[in-house]
């Protein structure tokens, strides 16, 4: 058995989950939160048996794209009082899925 934990973007776990579920995958959902954009994720945790591991990531790839989305940076401005900061937009590309995959050597449904 496997631990597949996944990394994806809010905008993509409804439909991610929906899609795994029909499946027959057992997925538990986590909120969490970026660090680089301080964005809103989501942490899927699935427990898959060996055979359908490949069918499991398989359904994230097709489910979760990676895409250009426009925010801003912030910048100290020099010459300018100490504290002061600058934004200016920058393109970014989100999306996607992280994947960590785990063995698992004991699992228990009680």
């Amino acid at each position: 058995m496997k631990l597949i934990i996944a990394i994806v973007q809010d905008e993509d776990s409804s439909r991610l989950i929906s899609k795994l579920m029909q499946q027959g995958f057992g997925v538990t959902k986590l909120a969490t939160t970026g660090g680089f954009l301080r964005a809103g994720n989501t942490t899927l945790l699935l427990g898959v048996n060996e055979d359908r591991m490949d069918e499991a990531i398989h359904i994230v790839e097709s489910v979760c794209k990676s895409r250009k989305q426009m925010t801003t940076a912030t910048t100290s401005v020099s010459g300018i009082a100490h504290g002061e900061y600058s934004t200016y937009p920058v393109e970014v590309t989100v999306g996607g899925a992280t994947l960590f995959v785990l063995s698992v050597d004991h699992f228990l449904k009680v």
